[in-house]
């Protein structure tokens, strides 16, 4: 941790996407790193995660915008592309789109921008949508670009997959430092707790928190995720960020272990304090791939991060969290 304070000492970061649960766990992380980073906050519009400290400084504007890009970044050193359109299996089924235009064109633009504004070094996080389904954990290199991503993330599995080749790109031709992480499913605190485009742990809390009964539950309990807390993701970024030797490559950022449905299920219920006298099972609503948990050996070699926070302890801090700031988040 000491080299990694040091790399970040006296540079100036931008965050995209700063105020969404991602990116505002990577603003914590790297203010905690160093005294003296600054952190440039990508934002856009009101009502989300805001984190008061002089070292940080706000700037809302369109990621869709060429213009609005390059301001953002200008003056930067380096950069954590966390921005994107996210949704839940309801969102992913009923309106594809909505995960698939925006982000593109923010992840192509964002990655012109930091070239033309001198930015040298960045990370880029895709998302374990790239990959289909699967049984065992997978490697990185394990990735079949000939194979599709599960059916009902097609989309937003290809969008990564191309902004992944855009990343390759820009480092070939212009030098650039970019890491690539493939995130898993992501949860904690100022996530997105809108049922219609919930992931689907908040999605989860927020009928526990709200008693309903009986408790209904897209899916089957057997299906299984790779699911990581927001403070051990922004840990694992900031790792990769001050691994100045690492130049080019593409980590799996997970817990590394699987956990059902199911398991999920009754740790919300648990930590809600919410006995519901019916499950409801929803086979035929939405879902998205049967099974996808990823092997993070590589980065835990690289960087020595490995995830600390199990999932039944980030359940409960999350449920908590909602229990008391619920009525005052809007997103």
């Amino acid at each position: 941790m000491t080299g990694l304070m040091a790399t970040l000492d006296g540079r100036i970061v931008f965050v995209a996407g700063a105020s969404g649960l991602a990116g505002s766990s990577v603003v914590r992380t790297l203010l905690a790193a160093s005294p003296t980073v600054r952190v440039r906050a990508g934002r856009r519009g009101d009502g989300a995660a805001v984190i008061h400290d002089p070292r940080v400084e706000y700037v809302r504007g369109d990621l869709r915008s060429d213009g609005d890009c390059r301001r953002l970044v200008k003056g930067c050193d380096w950069a954590v592309l966390t921005a994107a359109n996210t949704g839940g299996a309801a969102q992913a089924v009923s309106e594809p789109w909505q995960q698939v235009t925006d982000n593109i064109v923010m992840d192509a633009l964002l990655l012109q921008a930091l070239h033309a504004e001198g930015v040298r070094r960045a990370v880029y996080v895709s998302s374990a949508t790239v990959y289909p389904d699967g049984e065992a954990a997978i490697a990185e290199d394990d990735l079949d670009w000939n194979q599709d991503p599960a059916p009902a993330q097609f989309g937003i599995g290809w969008v990564k997959r191309a902004a992944e080749k855009l990343c390759r790109f820009w480092h070939d031709a212009t030098g650039m430092d970019i890491i690539i992480a493939r995130a898993a499913n992501i949860y904690g605190p100022f996530a997105k707790f809108d049922p219609q485009r919930a992931n689907f742990i908040p999605a989860l809390i927020r009928k526990a928190v709200d008693g309903m009964d009986p408790f209904e539950v897209w899916g089957a309990p057997e299906v299984t995720r790779d699911v990581l807390y927001a403070d051990d993701f922004a840990a694992g970024i900031v790792a990769l960020l001050g691994a100045t030797g690492i130049v080019f490559d593409v980590f799996n950022l997970g817990s590394g272990r699987g956990v059902t449905v199911g398991e999920v299920v009754e740790m919300v219920l648990r930590h809600a304090g919410h006995t519901p006298s019916a499950i409801t099972w929803r086979g035929g609503a939405p879902t998205t791939a049967r099974c996808k948990v990823l092997d993070c050996a590589r980065i835990e070699k690289a960087t020595d991060w490995r995830a600390e926070v199990d999932v039944d302890e980030g359940i409960r801090r999350t449920v908590a969290w909602w229990q008391q700031e619920g009525k005052l988040w809007n997103r």
